[in-house]
């Protein structure tokens, strides 16, 4: 196979600057052909990309970034492509006699323009890959856009992630296309200079927050519940949320219970600020709350987070999340609740972060938040399956099965209410960890996957702070999290006093 990119010579950008796609871990050659402008770029955009090469990514080009066309690669190819991608927003080249024409469009147009225009309006664009020949959506995705540093960075994470898509269909893997709004323009158009400008004040504010606060700084919430939780009402309701006490500067984040051997445990993330590595560490709850103190129960040199807990064949297993290792592990717990084993590698050589795994028709399924070494780390859903919990797991016929930052990454235990699945999500809409939603799975199988997104949470009134991303629970324990700004003193290691507390408890208030 050759595939060919259209680009516009005058706005060569070093995203372009390729001679293969990877596609299935092989590498097929691609060419590019410089086509003529179809229309100008906003006046300075160069000029405002380099100035936040310098500032913002301290000196490192991005993908936005314009790209010296190497001579040699200018030259007319004489080889037919099969597939034509064409990232201009000009029309069809009429001789093409490629078997397959594809066209990139942003909030359904075509062009860089359309892409910077959805990205000067305050978010980044649902991209759809049209097939030519006859106007139908091949697939649809909403990328995330948390690695995306100012206005160039935005751009590079739309065009990866629009790489990452066009990879996909020439697999050959059948797509699932999604049904995703476009997003609303959430003010007046900045304008680059605007937006750059915004982008620059943002960065130093938050390199004085870095400096003067722990960030993020991620804290628990519990509470006994003996009615409808989180899950059955679709909020926040009910009994207070209590906060679990951290030492200031370590943050405490991923929550996830189980009852063994007659006690009940959480485990979850514990960062230590001054590190900046997880580790797993647990707590016993009794019946009045928190018992003890926090003890760290597994540790490897590599970051730990989300440690999902599953019951199989007698035992209890982990599978924490260590998607920096590049692999899924599986450690089985040889004394409870302090002493895990590695026993098994699930998968290896990808990155997937926050695997969750559920039961479903007599097969295992496991989730995950995939990447493939570009764009964002929480828009691309990967599902794969077994017999068995040791595997093997074979993937999803149509991994990624799902690109949407609403809706993708876990966020916690699948739950079964009335004999419907359902799955705790984040949604990253308005940056990682921002928000839940819950969403009914209402087809799972090795070929098929379809959700519906049926509640959206966010932090309020009964749960104030900045964010929230796991929900689990356990009998009357249910369990989230979220965050606050926790200063780098001495004076705040405890953010939450209350004389009413026990000395492993406070009620949360607003902070």
């Amino acid at each position: 196979m050759i595939i060919e990119f259209r680009c516009e010579r005058e706005y060569a950008r070093r995203w372009m600057d390729r001679e293969t796609l990877t596609i299935d871990g092989r590498d097929v050659p691609v060419q590019i052909a410089w086509a003529a402008t179809a229309e100008p770029r906003p006046a300075g955009l160069d000029a405002l990309f380099e100035l936040e090469r310098v500032v913002l990514h301290k000196g490192k080009p991005s993908g936005g970034n314009r790209l010296d066309i190497i001579p040699q690669r200018t030259q007319v190819h004489t080889e037919t492509p099969d597939v034509i991608v064409d990232f201009t927003g000009g029309a069809r080249d009429p001789s093409s006699s490629a078997r397959l024409y594809l066209r990139p469009l942003f909030n359904g147009v075509a062009g860089e323009n359309a892409a910077l225009a959805a990205i000067l309006a305050g978010d980044l664009p649902v991209i759809d890959i049209v097939n030519e020949a006859d106007g139908s959506i091949m697939d649809r995705g909403h990328p995330s856009g948390e690695i995306a540093a100012g206005l160039s960075g935005a751009l590079e994470t739309v065009m990866a992630r629009t790489l990452t898509m066009v990879a996909a269909i020439l697999s050959g893997r059948p797509r699932i296309v999604p049904q995703l709004a476009r997003p609303a323009e959430n003010g007046p158009h900045r304008g680059p200079v605007g937006y750059v400008a915004r982008g620059l004040a943002v960065s130093i504010a938050k390199e004085i927050y870095r400096l003067c606060c722990y960030a993020p700084h991620w804290h628990i919430g519990w509470r006994f519940n003996d009615g409808a939780g989180v899950c059955q009402t679709g909020d926040l309701s009910g009994p207070s949320w209590n906060v679990l006490e951290d030492p200031g500067n370590h943050f405490y984040a991923d929550p996830f219970p189980i009852t063994w051997q007659g006690r009940t445990f959480v485990f979850f993330e514990d960062l230590d600020h001054r590190v900046g590595k997880g580790i797993i560490s647990a707590i016993e709850f009794g019946d009045n709350g928190p018992v003890g103190e926090a003890v760290p129960v597994l540790e490897e040199p590599w970051h730990l987070s989300y440690p999902f807990l599953i019951e199989d064949g007698g035992a209890l297993w982990m599978i924490p999340e260590s998607s920096t290792h590049g692999d899924v592990a599986l450690y089985k717990c040889v004394r409870f609740p302090d002493k895990w084993e590695r026993h098994a590698t699930l998968l290896s050589g990808l990155e997937l972060a926050d695997v969750t795994i559920t039961r479903h028709n007599g097969l295992h399924y496991l989730f995950g938040a995939w990447r493939d070494g570009t764009a964002g780390y929480s828009d691309s859903l990967a599902i794969y399956y077994a017999e068995h919990l040791l595997g093997p797991w074979l993937p999803h016929a149509s991994n990624p099965v799902l690109i949407d930052r609403a809706s993708t990454r876990p966020a916690g235990n699948f739950i079964t209410i009335n004999d419907k699945l359902w799955r705790p999500v984040q949604n990253c809409t308005d940056g990682y960890g921002a928000a839940l939603a819950l969403a009914e799975v209402v087809e799972l199988s090795p070929t098929a996957f379809r959700q519906i997104v049926r509640h959206s949470l966010k932090p309020g009134p009964v749960w104030p702070g900045r964010k929230l991303h796991t929900l689990n629970r356990c009998g009357r324990l249910e369990l989230i999290d979220g965050s606050h700004v926790q200063l780098k003193t001495r004076a705040f290691t405890t953010r939450f006093p209350s004389a009413t507390s026990s000395p492993r408890t406070s009620p949360y208030t607003a902070g």
